[in-house]
């Protein structure tokens, strides 16, 4: 026997389901606290298997991990830290490469492994290595390795080619302790961004125009440690929005920020999931059979690519024909075959996919091929007539503290076993 999620077709879908912090955000604010010596505290920490990677790759460079409470997280660093990244740590997960730049402003040099991460196509760290080289630092990569060197970094202007959220928060780290002034142009606007941000500004930091295009930090002699709550999960929030859709029923969020989510309620709202802002988060519900309707991913504040297996599970199952395409990542429709096996009629063609819906789909043993994934595998089989068997959930343990049972508390027909 092996570990598995089992899915049968759930009822509508009742009550209030609490959202985690941001994965998307803690482990760089956990590769933030490299920065200077001190305490660090983070609340609303979820309790997921990425952060478990993280906190072994900042005790493998000479920081203390501990959780003092749950969800809470106290990291100290101790002031003299081995600025290298191993390969066996950092090929888990994709978010490692963000030590680079913190690494850099501390001790003027690192030792980081080429990243590894989700299974969805190549996703290059060329526009961080970019970014980083205009503040003033060298490059050398062998054997699998980033040797990074910058004595003295310069603050520059620099122009991402592309709003890169990786790019923007290895640069932004670096650039708190360069020389001068930086100016980041077509700069990453996501919510993680504007947290990360808030974090290195009570650390005392000069950032202003986080949440915008363009983000402007001036250097910084000294900065201290500091306590934080993380922002709340919106790709979470999501995954829940989608499973009211697909199941029906009514369902709070608590704990959401809608208006970190507003291009998403508004294509909810197209395919007939009702949203509304509530004192406690966000409110949904859906009644009928989903319609169908077309989505193209965009940096922030549009549609994000982690949203997307979440939508194409939806419009699995809505009235009519739908087309989604795929502009940020190549590679990112590798699920679709899981999805057809549960009976999906699906065509995917470069970075579209064409999706005619069914009203119902059927049970079938599927895998997870990533995070996102295996969550939209989750979703679909809400809605899919006998069981489902999910395999590989290791990968949604990577950035979902509690999903099987906080669908479980709100009447989905779900568990996981061995």
């Amino acid at each position: 026997m092996v570990d598995r999620i089992i899915v049968r077709r759930s009822g509508p879908l009742e009550g209030s389901v609490t959202i985690n912090g941001a994965k998307n955000s803690v482990l760089k604010l956990m590769a933030a606290s490299t920065l200077t010596a001190g305490t660090y505290v983070l609340h609303n920490v979820p309790a997921i298997t990425d952060v478990s990677i993280m906190s072994e790759l900042l005790e493998a460079m000479g920081l203390k991990v501990t959780s003092p409470a749950p969800n809470d997280l106290q990291i100290v660093n101790p002031g003299d830290l081995t600025p290298v990244a191993p390969y066996e740590l950092v090929e888990q997960m994709r978010a490692s490469i963000v030590v680079l730049g913190p690494l850099l402003a501390a001790y003027g040099e690192a030792r980081v492994a080429l990243p590894g991460g989700d299974d969805f196509g190549p996703r290059p760290i060329d526009m961080h290595l970019r970014g980083l080289e205009l503040l003033g630092v060298t490059f050398d990569t062998a054997h699998g390795y980033i040797h990074a060197s910058a004595p003295n970094l310069q603050g520059a202007r620099v122009m991402l080619e592309f709003p890169s959220v990786g790019a923007t928060e290895n640069v932004m780290m670096a650039a708190v302790r360069a020389k001068g002034q930086t100016v980041i142009e077509n700069a990453a606007r996501e919510p993680e961004i504007a947290d990360l941000a808030a974090f290195l500004n009570r650390m005392g930091a000069e950032i202003l125009g986080a949440g915008t295009s363009t983000i402007t930090i001036d250097g910084v002699d000294a900065l201290h440690s500091v306590e934080h709550t993380v922002v709340p999960d919106r790709i979470e929030a999501a995954t829940y929005l989608a499973a009211v859709g697909v199941a029906g029923g009514e369902l709070t969020l608590v704990g959401a920020r809608p208006d970190h989510m507003d291009m998403l309620c508004q294509k909810m709202g197209e395919m007939g999931v009702r949203t509304s802002t509530d004192p406690e988060g966000l409110w949904a519900m859906s009644q009928k059979r989903l319609r169908a309707t077309d989505i193209a991913t965009l940096p922030y504040p549009g549609v994000a690519t982690d949203y997307k297996p979440f939508l194409v599970a939806m419009l699995s199952v809505a009235d009519g024909v739908s087309i989604v395409t795929e502009n940020l990542f190549s590679g990112r429709f590798r699920y679709v075959d899981e999805l057809i096996r549960m009976g999906a009629d699906i065509r995917t063609e470069g970075h579209h996919a064409v999706i005619r819906g069914f009203e119902s789909l059927s049970g079938a043993p599927v895998k997870c091929h990533d995070i996102r994934a295996g969550a939209a595998l989750v979703v679909a089989a809400l809605g899919a007539e006998g069981e489902t068997e999910i395999y590989d959930p290791w990968h949604v343990d990577r950035g979902y503290a509690n999903l099987v049972e906080q669908l479980k508390a709100v009447g989905a027909n779900i568990e996981r076993v061995s």
